[in-house]
């Protein structure tokens, strides 16, 4: 399959309107993009072997999405876990995680740059929990899942060095468990994931994801930055998804975990924060001042109680803020224009001044440059530039939940667009044409998840009891 396309007469944004244009895709970079029938017309190309012709009429292009953070492996838990608050659903979470094999982590990571894709996103931050003493080899699963499919991906590990209940205020005095395994033995074996499987220019990103302050220690953290540093990689962790993380940061640490991890050395702009609902000001000029990234994920965070993240106040004061999905056992869809419209909605009830709220056009911002600042390749990708990497996504403008025709942007992230993902590219690859993955038998996927799925829905949730009265101490202290 050529590598070259010509895109005759697509709509792209232009300040409030629209501009119909004629792009070139050469190799892997946005060649040309000029005015509608200013370059080599259509029948010209048509005579040039090594180009395809890709009709634009009624299409909208647009940079492709980043979902900047999801756990792949919880394919296995959409729909499963019970609405609860989020240190109450991570005790269900264990215990309704199936122990994976290799190739349901391969599948779990299919299913969830597939469901990217097709709802326009051309990147992926995947904060992936790898099997416990298996864990090169279930990174090599989930790998090959996204270089099948073709998305670019940051694999980040997800790792800690502390128990369950120890991410709880006072959580430390009660009775558990060291962690079976040491902070330095976490370190080497993310180092030799680094050293196997970090391959940039192959759109492979290995990340570096301890799951937050709350179950890292200082050790972790400042090789988790070491790390970071030594090969240039991302760095994604959770942060103050709740009131209970926030109060256990002042209990750790007595300040803000914000203020603390600036002192680690943790925060700069290759780091990106998942939730960050409890952030205050003086959190926010701290991320504006090191250039960190905060993901909003709107629905998990409504899913589980945890708030609204203060993102006009993130962006007023000049916060990089883009979107994530989360995984699918706190949002049981990976659709990433669900996400961007609900975080675009959201926050017309955080501020009376209409005049701050998001517009459709900030949040595709957000969503594509916003995404690419937050994984550190906004020099490459996010905005349509001649020289960018073609990673870019067209709209079918015809198609029945996008009629009838006012403004496409609007309706794209207000509506509720179905099956509008014509075509994706990344890298110059062509990996959707005429809303079909070209990369891999979907219908295949489907009747391995379908062999898979549980026939009994019951589960031993047992882990909660050992949680919640405490919680709810917690609770009534309050």
């Amino acid at each position: 399959m050529t590598n070259d396309f010509f895109l005759s007469n697509v709509l792209i944004p232009d300040n409030d309107s629209y501009t119909a244009v004629d792009v070139q895709i050469s190799g892997t970079q946005l060649q040309t993009i000029a005015p509608a029938g200013s370059q080599l017309s259509p029948n010209e190309l048509d005579r040039a072997d090594s180009v395809t012709i890709v009709p634009g009429d009624d299409k909208l292009l647009l940079p492709g999405f980043v979902n900047g953070h999801t756990h792949s492996s919880q394919i296995w838990q959409r729909g499963l876990v019970r609405p609860l608050p989020l240190e109450l659903w991570l005790a269900d979470v264990y215990d309704a995680a199936p122990k994976l094999d290799l190739e349901e982590i391969y599948l779990g990571a299919l299913s969830t740059a597939i469901d990217t894709v097709m709802s326009g996103g051309t990147c992926v931050m995947d904060h992936v929990l790898l099997s416990f003493d298996h864990e090169l080899e279930s990174m090599a699963a989930v790998v090959k899942a996204y270089r099948e499919v073709g998305i670019r991906a940051f694999i980040a590990p997800l790792i800690m060095d502390s128990a369950m209940i120890t991410g709880l205020p006072k959580g430390r005095s009660q009775p558990h468990s060291p962690y079976p395994r040491s902070t330095s033995a976490i370190l080497e074996t993310m180092a030799a994931i680094v050293a196997e499987f970090h391959r940039p220019e192959a759109g492979i990103h290995v990340a570096i994801g301890p799951t937050g302050f709350h179950r890292c220690s200082d050790e972790l953290l400042i090789g988790c930055a070491d790390l970071s540093d030594r090969y240039n990689l991302c760095r994604h962790a959770h942060l103050l998804e709740t009131k209970a993380q926030k109060l256990l940061a002042s209990e750790k640490y007595g300040s803000s975990a914000v203020a603390h991890l600036k002192q680690l050395g943790f925060l700069d702009h290759r780091t990106s924060l998942a939730h960050g609902v409890w952030l205050e000001d003086a959190d926010l000029d701290i991320l504006a001042e090191t250039r960190s990234t905060l993901v909003h994920n709107p629905v998990s965070n409504l899913r589980l109680g945890s708030g609204i993240a203060p993102v006009l106040k993130a962006l007023q004061k000049g916060v990089n803020v883009s979107f994530g999905c989360d995984g699918a056992a706190s949002n049981d869809a990976q659709d990433l224009l669900e996400a961007i419209k609900l975080g675009t909605m959201l926050h017309t009830i955080t501020d009376p001044d209409y005049q701050n709220w998001l517009t459709p056009r900030r949040a595709i911002a957000m969503a594509s440059l916003g995404g690419a600042t937050g994984v550190n390749l906004a020099a490459q990708i996010g905005s349509l530039e001649m020289g960018k990497a073609a990673d870019v996504v067209l709209y079918d403008l015809n198609h029945l939940s996008m009629l009838p025709r006012t403004d496409p942007i609007q309706q794209l992230v207000l509506g509720r667009p179905t099956q509008v993902v014509d075509s994706v590219w990344v890298k110059g690859k062509r990996l959707v044409a005429e809303g079909k993955l070209l990369t891999v038998d979907v219908e295949a996927l489907r009747q391995e998840l379908l062999s898979r799925s549980q026939s009994d829905r019951s589960h031993p949730f047992q882990t909660i009891n050992q949680i919640e009265p405490h919680y709810r101490t917690l609770l009534a202290q309050e």
